[in-house]
């Protein structure tokens, strides 16, 4: 269950991050952001790759 718990704080995290870009007031700003919002995906989609199929939508 540590995957299914990781991934809810990953989704929590990359929403986090879409609010800043946002709000970004730079472009520096929305790069960082852009790639931080890129990384978190990768992660997600990694833990998704691992879970069980009964946990996988």
């Amino acid at each position: 269950m540590i995957a299914v718990r990781d991934m809810l704080i990953r989704g929590s995290v990359l929403a986090h991050y879409r609010l800043l870009l946002a709000r970004a007031k730079t472009e520096k700003e929305r790069e960082l952001y852009l790639s931080r919002i890129e990384r978190e995906q990768r992660l997600i989609d990694k833990l998704q790759d691992a879970l069980p199929e009964r946990f996988a939508a």
